[in-house]
């Protein structure tokens, strides 16, 4: 197999350029195009599936609604009948074996019959309402009382005595009955004394019910599953309908037990090429089964799908000879090209390709490298002149070591000169000069003790305190562990320069900044206050965000960019946990407290 695939793919490294270009090309036009389309004919496919399930639901909702007010109709009709005493009375009497008189039926008939009657018009949903008396001992009225002979008739018989819902049957009690499917109500009507005294049908055509199951749409089939899992279809039926349906209808009347508000479940299935809609009624103990086969309208999507690929084959093969002429015609200058740059490979330089103009892309093409060769023997001729420079740098740096050099024995002669003159603070200031510009010009990549940070800060305030008419004291505190732990070099001075610009030349007298260390942890602090001016919440929330780089630094005094450089070399040498952090009080101190870690250490028991 790996070698099948060696051979294919070097046949493919020996097909002739102009057909390898003709062949990206078209791959580079038609893969986006089929990525494209497939997208497209996909989301035509989901819309159509989403816009199929969006409507059924719909019209399951409809339908639900329906389905209620038609059972709230005919439970309130079976409610009226129940509680009618004249009508219970009458079922009471042929129970007993009693009569009444002529009178007393005409006076029944013509207001509880009557009242019943108009009760029953003004629902034209229901298809009946109607009383069985338990034995044949009553005066039949219609359209409300009829005998027990009569009730033996109906196919639901069985359901007297238990009573509840019954389906699909036709209504048998007379001959010229409609032949529509009805369904109805069953209730028994019980006497704690007398016992069974009849039933009551509170009819309803099943068309009236579940229009949907008789409606003529092509692609749609509607059943109702029973909770004993009879499935009812109307005008049409379908074997791969009721199946679904009594898997669905399983499915939602258990979940009924576990929800009490069961809702409407729409799907696709996708193996049918379906959509499937599902409503439990929990009154009936069944459900409304719907299913829309949408296999047209996928079948009309496929097509066009189909369609444009075979538009898309017939375009790509009339586009390969389109564009294989096109990229013979512009290879025709290439080779000419290609020898100048074997002539380039055996080392000739000055050679260059003819230019026929920047018309086309092979005259682009040598152009670019003409000025190829002309950028590399402008790189070649950099190369000598950074070699050149490097050498001068080397002697410029050994000259800033001797200047630095004789830097330092200057100010060793003025020194002495100084103590000559016994001008003793001079010669104490150049030496505290000499110490800071030597730690400043000595320098280096690695950290250095925090004690000779401290060495150099010391020096610094003796030439700052030269500046000033009062004194700057500095006050050290921290332990000798402190003192060995390294830092990044002339990363505490920035500080202690900040605090005196913006902290102690403000107030203008005699003051102290405290540098104190302490071990927190396996961490140490080294806190830096000064009893200056402090900052206002708004001034240390500014200074804060400049720190953290939420907002820009720009290079001038009092823009944090010194705090902000010594955050950022604290967050290299260390990590992200460890840096400075600032508290202040408006007119009274500012504190900046430098996290380091802790590393072990020799003699920690001594201050420095």
């Amino acid at each position: 197999m790996l070698l099948k695939q060696r051979k294919n793919w070097e046949s493919i490294k020996g097909l002739k350029l102009n057909r390898k270009l003709t062949a990206i090309i078209l791959v580079f036009v038609m893969v986006p195009i089929a990525i494209l389309s497939g997208v497209m004919f996909y989301n035509m496919e989901q819309s159509t599936i989403k816009e199929n399930v969006s409507y059924l639901d719909s019209t399951m909702a409809r339908r639900q609604d329906s389905i209620h007010n038609n059972i709230d109709s005919i439970n309130m009709i079976t409610q009226f009948f129940l509680s009618d005493e004249t009508m219970n009375r009458v079922l009471i009497s042929a129970k007993n074996q009693d009569s009444f008189t002529t009178k007393e039926w005409i006076e029944i008939y013509k207001n509880d019959v009557a009242a019943l009657e108009r009760l029953i018009n003004t629902n034209p949903v229901l298809g009946g309402a109607r009383y069985y008396a338990a034995n044949d001992n009553v005066q039949e009225m219609m359209p409300v009382m009829y005998t027990a002979s009569r009730m033996q008739r109906q196919p639901w018989k069985g359901y007297a005595l238990d009573g509840g819902w019954v389906y699909d049957y036709k209504d048998n009690l007379f001959s010229s009955s409609d032949n529509a499917p009805m369904m109805a109500l069953i209730t028994p009507i019980n006497n704690k004394k007398y016992g069974f005294l009849g039933a009551i049908e509170a009819g309803m055509k099943m068309k009236t019910m579940f229009p949907s199951l008789y409606e003529n749409v092509p692609s749609e089939i509607s059943c109702f599953v029973t909770e004993d899992g009879n499935v009812i279809f109307g005008k049409r039926s379908d074997e791969k309908v009721k199946r679904i349906a009594l898997n669905l209808a399983a499915k939602m009347e258990a979940n009924a037990k576990k929800i009490e508000n069961q809702d409407i479940e729409t799907y696709y299935s996708k193996e049918d090429k379906s959509v499937i809609s599902g409503m439990y009624i929990k009154e009936l103990s069944g459900t409304l089964v719907s299913v829309e086969d949408i296999s047209g309208s996928l079948n009309e999507v496929y097509r066009q799908r189909n369609a444009f690929v075979m538009w898309m084959i017939l375009i790509l093969i009339l586009l390969s000879f389109v564009v294989d002429g096109l990229v013979r015609q512009v290879l025709k200058n290439f080779y000419a090209v290609l020898y100048t740059i074997r002539q380039v490979r055996k080392g000739d330089l000055s050679v260059r390709a003819l230019e026929t103009g920047r018309d086309d892309e092979m005259g682009e093409l040598a152009h670019q490298v003409n000025r190829m060769l002309d950028n590399i023997q402008s790189l070649m001729q950099q190369n000598i002149d950074r070699e050149i420079l490097a050498k001068d740098s080397q002697i410029k740096a050994l000259q800033n070591q001797i200047n630095a050099h004789f830097i330092y024995n200057v100010l060793e002669s003025i020194k002495m000169m100084a103590e000559m003159q016994e001008e003793y603070d001079i010669s104490d200031a150049i030496t505290s000069l000499g110490k800071l510009l030597r730690y400043s010009m000595k320098w280096t990549s690695e950290l250095v003790l925090v004690s000779e940070e401290l060495e150099y800060i010391k020096n610094y305030m003796a030439l700052i305190n030269l500046r000033f008419d009062y004194d700057i004291i500095l006050s050290l505190n921290l332990p000798m562990s402190i003192m060995n732990q390294r830092v990044p070099k002339m990363s505490l001075q920035p500080i202690i320069e900040n605090a005196i610009i913006h902290g102690v030349e403000e107030i203008a007298e005699d003051t102290t900044i405290y540098i104190k260390g302490v071990i927190v942890g396996d961490d140490c602090l080294i806190e830096i206050t000064d009893n200056g001016r402090g900052m206002n919440d708004e001034e240390l929330d500014r200074l804060k965000k400049k720190i953290s780089g939420e907002i820009a630094t720009g290079g001038g005094s009092g823009n944090g960019i010194g705090l902000k450089n010594v955050q950022d070399r604290l967050h290299v040498a260390f990590g992200m946990d460890y840096g400075i952090d600032v508290a202040t009080k408006e007119g009274c101190y500012t504190k900046v407290s430098v996290k380091i870690p802790m590393r072990r250490v020799e003699n920690i028991t001594n201050k420095y």
